[in-house]
């Protein structure tokens, strides 16, 4: 394992958990994997700052199985042994009431929503009030984006959000961190990612205001950077670092 690339990309996640106060002494933390390259780099990732973070937290795996074949979770199961780390796997049948009975057009809302219930439920069902998600500093960029020119608004999900229904709360450590620099690292700590066949995964709108950035970007090097900024900056509702301290 590269010690020194996954130091690296611990301390930016450390920043991000003592910025907006992710971590309290005694936390036991479900961290959601979907088997993807930025869960299983958040997981690593928590892991390794478990081993020296001032304040004492635990460490649980959940993934949510929708349902698609083809899908190992086998190699997942693995590496949280590895790391000493509990793992469960938890099957539903999204997927089929998503594509095959509802037939949704727009089925990411819907997913998205039973995928955050199931994995609220399955959390609550363990005691456990805290949720580690996956979502990064490109995640972060784009949905501010997608608000504003689809939605007319300017909102984003926060970096610690308490849900009031399930009393949980979620956290999103990655959101200092870039997408490239997330890939590099599953590929150089050659973390076993599950793909998903999920039919919209290119045919989202997050697909197309990825594809904006990417072209814009071309000209406008630094245009992430300045939205992320103004983000803070605003700041948007959550994303204040002063008032968190």
């Amino acid at each position: 394992m590269d010690i020194k690339a996954l130091n690296e990309f611990t301390g930016i996640i450390r920043k991000a958990v003592d910025d907006y106060n992710m971590i309290d002494e005694g936390d036991k933390i479900a961290v959601g994997v979907s088997g993807g390259k930025d869960s299983l780099v958040l997981l690593l990732a928590l892991k390794h700052l478990q081993s020296y973070y001032p304040k004492h937290f635990e460490l649980e795996a959940i993934t949510i199985e929708l349902g698609f074949e083809g899908m190992d979770f086998a190699p997942v199961k693995e590496l949280c042994a590895e790391l000493g780390i509990p793992y469960t796997c938890l099957k539903t049948d999204i997927k089929e009431i998503v594509f095959d009975v509802r037939k949704e057009d727009n089925p990411c809302s819907l997913c998205a929503k039973m995928r955050r219930g199931a994995l609220n439920d399955a959390i609550r069902e363990r005691g456990i009030k805290k949720l580690a998600l996956g979502h990064h500093f490109d995640d972060a960029v784009e949905t501010f984006l997608m608000s504003l020119l689809f939605e007319g608004r300017l909102s984003c999900f926060r970096p610690v959000t308490y849900l009031d229904r399930s009393g949980v709360t979620q956290i999103r450590p990655m959101v200092y961190a870039g997408e490239g620099r997330i890939s590099n690292l599953a590929e150089t700590l050659e973390l076993p990612v599950v793909e998903n066949p999920c039919p919209q995964d290119k045919a989202s709108k997050r697909y197309e205001i990825k594809q904006l950035l990417k072209s814009m970007c071309t000209d406008y090097p630094d245009m992430k950077s300045k939205v992320f900024g103004a983000m803070q900056r605003l700041p948007l509702q959550g994303w204040g670092i002063e008032a968190k301290k």
